[in-house]
């Protein structure tokens, strides 16, 4: 097969734009479409995005799954925890950046709640779960892979599988390893929440795209599963619970993956240009001795990056996590290297780095403060003042609620939440451990299937309520809010340290005079 039926077997496999994220493809006509880009919508609109999945749909899911599962007839363990997370060959697997399982992070701070407190309120923002590579990238993959296969004349020890590797990975879609993540996060969920979840059912949002849907309907699989298992809960509850899906289309305020930014998302990649150094520093030596082993194939520095995305992709593409072969072509160390080079790329692309990265997270935290305060949202960034309007789409009484995007828009959130506030800029040309970084990783913030909990708590001896943030587990050291050891900051100091999103961030540079 040529470059150019490659290129249409892998399109074939998902007919999306590149690596763009989708909307959900709900629109029945031009018109529709049209008139859902409008900021704000109609009340009749508004209905439309408020949704119940039906359970003949989340019962084809698990039964899917499960037959997948029972048709390998493989007894061993999926590499995927409940409680820890991805743990298997953890010097290695831990160092995918962005494409790492989602893992339990160490924590300076333990996560459990603290003596004497009870948790009384909480709100999980996650990523989707593993998934294929975008269209653009897997098309990537599939010339590499046969580039090399055309023009390596010999093969070293360890790479002669990839001679007769077929490249079969689609795009942009949850492997079945994704979505059991997706189950997994939801169980542990309600487990770590369990007193208020046996009486409540959490209020489910998702970005519109497929694979976020996705995951926030096997989220509330796990959170159901755990809650029939509990026989201290209440039953029946609400399940198939009820979802608020924003659509990823440009003009609709979506604070879960906003794109209304037009000096953002026009502007120049600040994560791509930061990479460069470090990529020129880490690589060459690591592409000497691939391009030994597979002689005559002359890979560039770009091709050996590629190469090592070939290990965390395909090793999610098997349904219990084995590590792919691709994994031992490298070692530990270099795998370090490529976590910080992912971790590079989100650092000044989208989080603190980035000049109006934190500024798209804006109108998530303050619709955040809503929630924690009980008090409307205020907000004139990225919010939807429609939706957050009715207490039917964005309800202030609930004690449990659960957001679903993606890796990006989540670097911007943690950074108009200021999370990261003690981290130092990345250094472009020497690599810097997470301690360093103060906890900043791609690995370590926004794994496939990661989570951040914001905890709201009541404590004995304290009049005001308490609030925490976990990331991945790992308890944030909260910044200008007098965060005591346990990371816990009264609400109202909690909310005041909270200045950058409620004054709105730099949303005054978004537009140009012919933008506004």
């Amino acid at each position: 097969m040529g470059i150019s039926g490659l290129k249409a077997a892998v399109a074939s496999t998902m007919s999306r734009r590149n690596h763009e994220y989708t909307a959900l493809p709900d629109f029945s006509s031009k018109e529709e479409s049209e008139a859902r880009a409008e900021r704000d919508k109609a009340d009749s609109e508004v209905q439309r995005l408020f949704v119940r999945l039906t359970g003949a749909a989340l019962l084809l899911v698990a039964i899917g799954f499960i037959a997948i599962v029972s048709s390998r007839g493989d007894t061993n363990p999926s590499c995927d925890d409940v409680k820890w997370g991805f743990q298997c060959e953890n010097d290695i697997s831990h160092s995918w950046g962005q494409y790492s399982p989602y893992y339990s992070v160490p924590s300076e701070i333990s996560s459990r709640t603290p003596e004497g407190c009870e948790v009384t309120f909480a709100q999980a923002l996650s990523r989707h779960g593993a998934r294929s590579p975008t269209m653009g990238k897997s098309i990537i993959y599939a010339e590499l892979m046969l580039r090399i296969q055309n023009s390596t004349t010999k093969y070293g020890p360890r790479y002669d599988f990839i001679k007769d590797y077929k490249y079969n990975l689609g795009a942009d879609e949850l492997t079945v390893f994704g979505q059991q993540q997706c189950v997994n996060s939801g169980f542990k969920f309600y487990k770590r929440y369990e007193k208020l979840a046996r009486n409540i059912s959490p209020f489910v949002r998702s970005a519109g795209q497929k694979r976020v849907v996705d995951s926030a309907v096997n989220f509330t699989q796990g959170f159901h599963q755990a809650r029939l298992a509990d026989k201290e809960a209440e039953h029946p509850d609400a399940y198939p619970y009820e979802m608020v899906l924003l659509p990823e289309i440009d003009g609709f305020n979506n604070t879960l993956s906003p794109m209304t930014c037009t000096a953002f998302k026009e502007g120049p990649d600040t994560g791509d240009e930061a990479q460069v150094p470090w990529v020129e520093t880490f690589v060459p030596p690591i592409a000497d001795r691939v391009n030994k082993n597979l002689v005559g194939a002359n890979l560039s520095n770009s091709d050996v990056v590629h190469l090592m995305d070939m290990c965390p992709f395909v090793t999610v593409a098997n349904i219990k996590g084995r590590l792919s072969p691709f994994c031992y072509l490298f070692d530990e160390d270099e795998w370090h290297s490529y976590d910080y080079y992912q971790s590079l790329g989100k650092w000044y692309g989208y989080t603190n780095g980035s000049p109006l990265g934190p500024t798209q997270g804006v109108g998530f935290v303050n619709e955040l403060i809503a929630r924690l305060t009980g008090q409307p949202v205020v907000d004139d960034t990225t919010t939807n003042s429609t939706l957050d309007a009715s207490r039917k789409t964005f309800p202030l009484d609930s004690v449990l609620y659960a957001d679903f995007s993606h890796d990006n828009d989540m670097g911007g959130m943690f950074g108009a939440m200021g999370l990261y506030n003690a981290t130092e800029p990345l250094s472009k040309t020497e690599r810097e451990s997470p301690r360093k970084t103060h906890g900043y990783s791609a690995s370590w913030v926004v794994p496939f299937a990661a989570r951040m909990y914001v905890e709201k708590m009541q404590c004995k001896g304290t009049e005001e309520e308490l609030v925490r943030v976990l990331v991945n587990d790992r308890v944030i050291p909260l910044q200008n809010c007098d965060a005591d050891e346990l990371g816990l900051c009264t609400l109202s100091k909690y909310v005041e340290s909270l200045s950058f999103a409620r004054q709105g961030g730099h949303w005054d540079q978004c537009f140009t005079n012919d933008d506004e």
